[in-house]
C-alpha cells in the first residue's frame, strides 16, 4: 500500500498524480481509490469514478496530458467551447477533425507550409474548422499559425478571445509589425494573428506585394500557417490568397451547399493557379 502511495507522488504520468496535481482528488482519497481499485479489479481512474470522486470527463482530460494532447479542462475560458479539439481527447467529432487533419497532412503539408481554408458560400463554419485545426496541428508538435485573413467578418479573434486589436490589415497598411502575432498561453506551439482593424479595401490591401513577402517570411518560422478567408463566391480575397499560398481547402455544408456552387469556387482556385486540396462538408449548426 505505501510503496503505491509513493509512486503516484513519484511518477508524474500516472493517473493518480495527475489528478492529485489538478486538485481533482485529495491525497486522503488515494488509499479509499486503491482499495476498490484492488477490490473491484479496476483501474485506478475507474475505481475513482466508482466512488464518485471524479467523472468520467475527468479521466478523458487527464488521459489527454499523459499523451501530451495539451487539452484544456471545461472550465478554461481562454477559447470558445466549439474549438472542440482545444477541450476534447476522445468522440466523434475531434476524430473526424483529426482524420481531416491527417490527410491534409499526408497531401499536403508534406511539401507546402500555406493554406487557404475559404467557405464556398457564407455561413459554411469555415472558420469553425480553421479554428480547430490550427490546435490539432499544434497537438502533434508543429509550429502553427492561424491567420484570420477574414478582414470583413472576423471570427477568430472571438474563438480564441484574442488580446490583440491589431492584426493583418494593420501589418499590410505599415501600422504594425509581426509583433501583431500572440502565442497562445495554454496551447503549445499555436501562434494566432487577427484580423486587425475592418478596412474599408481588404481587397486592395491583398493586392499588394507585401502579403506575399509576409507569408514568406513567415514560413521560416512556422510548419503550418492556416488562412481563414471570407466566402470565395461572395469576394475576392480567398482567390487572391489562393495565388499566393497554391493551394486551398473550400468548405461546404451538408444538405446546403449547391454542387454547382462547390465547382464554381474550385473553378476559381484554379484560375488563381492554386491546388484545389479537397472539400470539407461540414455539418456545422
Amino acid at each position: 500500500m505505501q510503496s503505491t502511495a509513493v509512486e503516484l507522488h513519484t511518477n508524474n504520468k500516472t493517473i493518480g498524480s495527475l489528478l492529485l496535481e489538478a486538485g481533482k482528488i485529495r491525497a486522503e482519497d488515494a488509499d479509499r481509490i486503491i482499495k476498490a481499485q484492488k477490490q473491484y479489479d479496476l483501474k485506478f481512474g475507474d475505481a475513482a469514478v466508482l466512488l464518485g470522486l471524479i467523472t468520467q470527463e475527468d479521466i478523458r482530460h487527464i488521459v489527454s496530458q499523459q499523451f501530451d494532447f495539451h487539452c484544456l479542462s471545461r472550465e478554461d475560458n481562454t477559447v470558445d467551447k466549439s474549438v472542440i479539439a482545444a477541450f476534447q481527447s476522445f468522440g466523434y467529432d475531434v476524430d473526424t477533425l483529426r482524420g481531416l487533419r491527417s490527410q491534409l497532412s499526408l497531401r499536403w503539408f508534406t511539401g507546402h507550409k500555406l493554406l487557404v481554408i475559404a467557405p464556398v458560400i457564407g455561413k459554411t463554419g469555415a472558420s469553425y474548422i480553421a479554428a480547430n485545426l490550427a490546435v490539432l496541428f499544434s497537438q502533434l508538435g508543429q509550429k502553427t499559425l492561424l491567420i484570420d485573413a477574414d478582414m470583413r467578418q472576423p471570427r477568430q479573434s472571438k474563438l480564441f478571445k484574442l488580446k490583440n486589436k491589431a492584426g493583418l490589415s494593420d501589418l499590410l497598411a505599415d501600422r504594425a509589425g509581426l509583433e501583431v502575432i500572440e502565442t497562445h498561453s495554454k496551447l503549445t506551439n499555436l501562434s494566432l494573428m487577427s484580423s486587425g482593424t475592418i478596412p474599408p479595401n481588404p481587397i486592395e490591401l491583398l493586392g499588394q506585394s507585401k502579403i506575399k513577402n509576409i507569408l514568406s517570411e513567415l514560413q521560416a518560422h512556422y510548419d503550418v500557417i492556416l488562412l481563414d478567408t471570407p466566402a470565395i463566391l461572395e469576394h475576392c480575397d480567398a482567390q487572391t490568397l489562393s495565388a499566393i499560398c497554391h493551394g486551398t481547402m473550400l468548405v461546404a455544408k451538408r444538405h446546403s451547399t449547391r454542387v454547382s456552387a462547390i465547382e464554381k469556387a474550385k473553378q476559381k482556385v484554379l484560375v488563381a493557379g492554386a491546388y484545389p486540396v479537397g472539400v470539407v462538408l461540414n455539418e456545422f449548426k
